[in-house]
């Protein structure tokens, strides 16, 4: 019988693609995973990997086991659901990606409402940008992530992840309080602040400069949206700001609707064989929660 904790390692590194990255996310060392998938081999009879360069490749037959482990990980992932719903106590662990104005908005509430409802439940948060978070919720290196979808730039979909949206928020312009700018145009000779290229927001804010009619000069380039702001309110640069950022306070910059009010969504994603999870559902419920006041 192959062993399922060598079909688990066998996936992974589909996942992940190298065995240092695999020995890395799992914390073993590389001869370990290789020795392992080597005894997986001789249990299943076939090979497995092939040298490709200095890395591997997976053989048709290694393909055939990592779609099986995959299902045998969700079929585990929903027996321990399961088994945990069927408890008085809610109690566990829970592994969450967030992106930053989450973090600042939604998690502290939460958070409060979780010590206070669930004390049992440890939750535990890491600042992660959204594509990456939703890749690493789908490999199982979270349980959660709370994402971010910009106008006409969808987030990557990726099979076995069910989301749900938390709220919206609209996306302004952002310039120093008392500057005389009336709209987005007349912004095309002034320095811009973006978070990196490849970020949802990076993309969206560069077309809706575009569309204006000019190519933003984007002089400063920082995916810290605080740092963001420090720019704008001291009148060195001009951006695009989700109101999410003002969430309990005043902001800090006069804020210029755009066009047609373009609004950001900001959801919940989790695999599909983890919803029953309670702990999960305790923190669901309180960040709808937060996200309504």
């Amino acid at each position: 019988m192959l062993d399922v904790h060598r079909l688990m390692l066998l996936r992974e590194l589909s996942i992940r693609g190298t065995m240092a990255a695999v020995a890395e996310s799992l914390q073993y060392s590389p001869s370990a995973v290789s020795q392992q998938l080597t005894q997986l081999e001789r249990e299943a009879g076939t090979p497995l990997l092939r040298k490709s360069g200095r890395g591997v490749r997976l053989t048709p037959e290694a393909e055939i086991l990592v779609a099986a482990a995959a299902k045998l990980a969700d079929t585990l992932e929903r027996a321990e659901a399961e088994v945990k719903a069927s408890g008085t106590t809610v109690r566990g662990r829970v592994r969450v990606a967030v992106f930053q104005s989450a973090a600042l908005a939604l998690m502290p509430a939460a958070l409060t409402t979780m010590a206070a409802s669930h004390p049992d439940v440890r939750v535990e948060m890491v600042q992660k940008e959204p594509a990456e978070a939703l890749q690493q919720t789908w490999a199982r290196d979270f349980d959660m992530v709370i994402a971010e979808q910009y106008p006409d730039h969808s987030a990557p979909w990726l099979p076995g992840l069910v989301r749900r949206d938390l709220t919206s928020d609209a996306i302004r312009l952002a310039v120093q309080a008392g500057r005389d700018v009336p709209d987005l145009a007349a912004t095309a000779d002034l320095p811009w602040v973006m978070e990196p290229p490849g970020a949802a927001s990076r993309h969206f804010a560069e077309q809706a400069c575009r569309v204006a009619g000019f190519e933003p000069d984007v002089r400063y380039v920082t995916a810290d949206l605080q740092a963001q702001i420090r720019l704008v309110a001291s009148g060195n640069a001009v951006a695009l700001m989700p109101d999410l950022m003002w969430a309990g306070q005043e902001p800090a910059c006069r804020l210029i609707p755009l066009d047609g009010l373009p609004r950001r969504t900001v959801f919940v994603a989790q695999r599909e064989a983890g919803l029953r999870w309670p702990a999960s559902i305790a923190l669901l419920a309180a960040l709808e929660d937060a996200a309504q006041r």
